[in-house]
């Protein structure tokens, strides 16, 4: 599986805007939902806290899924 990356648009994106802006929650709900159920881990680390703030620098998990690699914005 090929590794996804997303570049910011400014400094932190919550996790869950971040999994439905990458295609790998197809709803804001859903997002959430699997943060909840722990799917879903930062830096190596589960995640619990739908709206923590992703920064450039950081890899986001979702099991069985390519991992999001975060970007500083381009400029």
């Amino acid at each position: 599986m090929q590794d996804i990356s997303f570049e910011l648009r400014g400094e932190y994106i919550e996790l869950d805007k971040l999994l439905k802006a990458t295609g790998l929650a197809d709803s804001g709900g859903y997002a959430r939902m699997m943060i909840t159920e722990g799917l879903v881990r930062v830096d190596g680390q589960a995640e619990s806290r739908k709206t923590a703030k992703i920064r450039a620098g950081q890899r986001v998990q979702l099991q069985g899924q390519p991992a999001i690699l975060v970007q500083a914005p381009q400029g």
